[in-house]
């Protein structure tokens, strides 16, 4: 018997975390079930137009089950595992009070000092872990400053389940049996990381880690855990949800609608004159502008002499690329950042999963943006002859 963590269940009770950070409802089982009812609602009634809304969730592919959750295929609810500790006797649970990232202003930087050496050990083996995926580089080097490394023989038990959580844990080596109930339910196998679920959500460890070899982790305290990923992605939905509602576009869009886009959302940086998105280059998400500015330019490409021609200029809140996902062509102008530019980006499976309200003000922006290419090229231009 196997146990496996299904994709997309760390992003999405991530994601449900953050949503009670945010609402801090009084009553946490209604919220809860009205949280996961309205994704169910939204999920079906898109399936029927063959767009799946993840409500927000970005159901990437996941890394090795972190702390495999127990299944049960009876009706009753499973026995929750002995809270034992690494000698086997019972303990008892002493949990850490619930985090409140509005709360968590000031805050000392834990620093464990790294040789050169091995700080870039750490930094490749952070590099492909999910949750960390969407921090700044700043937020990067607070994860390489807080890490510490721990050398494990074979034989060490790294967490216990049923153990209170204290550490997150990043393999750099070794091998290491996943355990629940005794039964050895996965491996990790020199890559991977595991212990973050207690942490979030403030419960005894689910699994067991036994090192079947000597190897290296690198870990980080429950604390500092918490105020890196938690207050990065509450901080994170907060500064979207502020800049999309300012967008004249998603007024169409209610609240939550406004949040799963907003959870949908990744940013990324350009210095001056970098290229965001390309004329003629094949359309795969849309930008809104957090900071900075964006100037647009095309050029009619069937005339080899022609130069390019701005023709419109975004700054704060403005948002572009979104034509060529309506249009399912390829790009209709070139976008370049003027100075340090910092936008949102909204992948195009995401665009249209999420913004199908929003689909008739797109198609408008398509008449409104052929009247400048007419202003500039003439009265047979038009967005295909661009091309």
């Amino acid at each position: 018997m196997s146990f496996e963590i299904p994709t997309g269940l760390t992003d999405l009770l991530q994601d449900f975390t953050v949503a009670v950070l945010k609402e801090r409802p009084s009553d946490l089982t209604q919220f809860a079930a009205d949280y996961f009812v309205k994704l169910n609602e939204n999920k079906n009634n898109d399936s029927s137009v063959k767009n799946v809304r993840s409500g927000g969730v970005r159901f990437a592919a996941s890394p090795p089950p972190e702390e495999p959750m127990q299944t049960d295929s009876d009706d009753e609810e499973p026995e929750p595992p002995p809270n034992l500790n690494s000698r086997g006797t019972r303990r008892g649970s002493v949990f850490a009070a619930p985090y409140n990232p509005e709360s968590d202003d000031e805050y000392e930087k834990i620093v464990h000092p790294k040789s050169d050496v091995q700080r870039q050990r750490l930094a490749e083996a952070v590099r492909h872990i999910l949750l960390f995926r969407s921090l700044e580089p700043e937020q990067m080097q607070e994860v390489l400053d807080a890490m510490f490394e721990k050398k494990v023989v074979e034989g060490d038990h790294v967490i216990d389940q049923g153990d209170d959580g204290d550490n997150f844990y990043v393999i750099e080596s070794g091998y290491f049996d996943i355990i629940v109930n005794s039964n050895i339910v996965g491996k990790y196998e020199n890559k991977g990381s595991f212990g973050e679920l207690a942490l979030m959500y403030n419960q005894p460890r689910a699994a067991t880690i036994v090192a079947t070899s000597e190897g290296s982790l690198w870990a980080m305290d429950r604390e500092t855990f918490r105020r890196i990923v938690l207050k990065n992605a509450y901080n994170k939905r907060k500064m979207y949800e502020n800049l999309l509602e300012n967008v004249p576009m998603l007024k169409t869009l209610d609240s939550y609608e406004r949040m799963n886009v907003a959870d949908a959302l990744l940013t990324r940086s350009f210095e001056d004159e970098d290229i965001i998105i390309k004329q003629g280059d094949e359309a795969d998400c849309m930008y809104f502008i957090e900071n900075g500015e964006v100037r647009v330019t095309v050029k009619n490409q069937k005339d080899p002499e022609s130069k390019e021609v701005e023709v419109k200029r975004y700054t704060q809140g403005g948002y572009f690329g979104e034509l060529a996902l309506v249009t399912h062509k390829a790009r209709a102008a070139t976008a370049y950042s003027v100075g340090k530019t910092k936008c949102a980006v909204l992948d195009v499976q995401a665009f249209e999963r999420l913004l199908g309200p929003c689909m008739d003000i797109m198609k408008r922006n398509i008449d409104q943006y052929e009247e400048q290419l007419i202003q500039v090229f003439g009265d047979k231009a038009s967005i295909s002859d661009l091309r």
